[in-house]
């Protein structure tokens, strides 16, 4: 079990949109009646939307000690029967408007049904598995991430004492649940009893701020690019008397609208809470105290209560001078067990003992304060999702190859340069189609060549001139 939600009985878990709400009691009762639906510990897939019916359907199997590989709703159905045939689930808990023929539906909540597969045989299911989310989720890969109950609890435990959150808050959803950053907050307030204010609509959009300000939200959460999409919309002018708190996480803020969010919060008696994580450790790995914000601007902070970094160079030996730049390991309780490619994996144990290296290039200052300079491996964070630009690669030669492509960028953008102008639209196209990203994210760049070293490696250093 992840939460004892008999604790807060009565207290409101859940208020959606259109007036529907499940007191904490009312929230066990339903999750129960799912897991019971499927009868045994199994895995099953979760398309989710942030509704009321995908969150019983959450909290059910993991309570009840299911194991939900969780999906955007909107997964392009070409990768979904990919990973069907992959990891062979028992069940798939789907909103009731996506059509499966083929399958056996066994229960039906919220708009949500559960629907049983006909696989001949299942996977084996670690018994310290409880959960499988993607790394980079948007272009349909096998890999994800195990996570075990200890992970979850612990960063929830962790982040809930971070932020100091008791059942007055009333968080409202601005990211997708199968996102590692928007299922944090979910885990975390359900374990300090408040309320989620749980809606589908865009910050874009009249009716979000409309459930905001009639509900009373407390707090949300953004990517870098929630809070450029924010100050473009003169935020700050919105009159929000019950917000108290902004995080934010997903890759770093720039540093001239980092100070201008944490002055603009200071004057309103707010906090802005800048963090950092990654699905690997189940969430989050370190965040800056509200009271720092400005002090520290640019930074990530310090390690989350119970966990730790160190930075090592590249003989692996740990960095003790401020301002040295090295890869960041991070070590605690919230670490996953490893990676799952194929169902195989399912079985495996932890093989990564509490500790992670995470890829990310970083220094500390005097203060022991940390801040990411870079990345080690060639990953973006698009909108805060992570993007492997190797996989970029793979996709797009995969589907055009005859053409030459390499992939770069900066955050947000995300470049693929191509030496044939005649498919830079079709490049373009099967990306946003492939990967379900915002148009914008995607410049595609024709060059009379790609440049390259004498060994034929792609020179991606010199591709920088483009964008930086």
């Amino acid at each position: 079990m992840i939460w004892d939600f008999q604790k807060y009985g009565n207290y409101t878990a859940i208020l959606d949109e259109y007036g529907k709400s499940l007191t904490y009691e009312a929230l066990d009762k339903e999750g129960r009646l799912v897991a019971e639906a499927a009868g045994r510990r199994c895995l099953a897939f979760l398309l989710c939307r942030n509704e009321i019916g995908a969150l019983v359907g959450y909290t059910g199997m993991l309570n009840g000690g299911m194991v939900p590989l969780l999906l955007n709703s909107h997964v392009n159905r070409e990768a979904l029967e990919g990973l069907l045939a992959v990891y062979r689930p028992a069940y798939l808990w789907a909103p009731e408007g996506i059509p499966f023929p083929d399958l056996t539906p066994v229960y039906d909540a919220f708009g949500y049904r559960l629907l049983q597969t006909c696989y001949e045989t299942e996977y084996p299911l670690h018994p310290e598995l409880a959960l499988l989310l993607t790394t980079s989720g948007s272009t349909g890969s096998p890999k994800f991430v195990r996570q075990s109950r200890t992970n979850i609890q612990a960063n929830a435990k962790s982040i809930a004492a971070y932020l100091e959150l008791d059942e007055t808050e009333r968080p409202i959803t601005t990211l997708p649940m199968n996102y590692t950053y928007g299922l944090s907050i979910i885990n975390s307030h359900l374990l300090a009893g408040a309320t989620l204010l749980v809606t589908d609509k865009s910050l874009t959009r009249r009716e979000f701020w409309s459930f905001f300000q009639e509900a009373g939200a407390t707090s949300f959460g953004g990517v870098p690019y929630t809070y450029e999409m924010l100050d473009r919309m003169r935020f700050q002018r919105m009159d929000l008397p019950s917000l108290r708190t902004m995080t934010q996480a997903g890759g770093k803020l720039s540093p001239a609208l980092h100070e201008k969010l944490a002055g603009e919060a200071l004057a309103a008696g707010r906090r802005f809470v800048v963090m950092y994580g990654q699905c690997e450790a189940t969430a989050r790995m370190g965040y800056l105290p509200p009271e720092k914000a400005a002090e520290k601007c640019g930074s990530m902070g310090i390690a989350i209560p119970g966990g730790k970094f160190h930075l090592v160079d590249e003989e692996d030996r740990e960095i003790t001078v401020p301002g040295v730049s090295g890869e960041l390991i991070y070590e605690g309780p919230n670490v996953a067990l490893g990676y799952a490619e194929r169902g195989e994996d399912l079985r495996k144990g932890d093989e990564w003992g509490g500790v992670l290296r995470t890829g990310d290039m970083a220094r500390f200052d005097e203060d022991g304060y940390y801040y990411i300079t870079g990345r080690k491996k060639r990953f973006l964070k698009i909108y805060g999702n992570r993007v492997n630009l190797d996989e970029v690669d793979a996709l797009v030669k995969g589907r055009f190859p005859a053409l030459e492509c390499a992939s770069a960028g900066a955050d947000d953008r995300l470049y693929v340069f191509i030496t044939d102008q005649e498919r830079a639209e079709d490049v373009k196209e099967f990306l946003i189609h492939k990967t379900q990203l915002n148009s914008s994210a995607f410049r595609v760049v024709c060059l009379d060549e790609i440049p390259k070293s004498d060994s034929g490696k792609t020179l991606y250093r010199k591709l920088e001139e483009y964008y930086a």
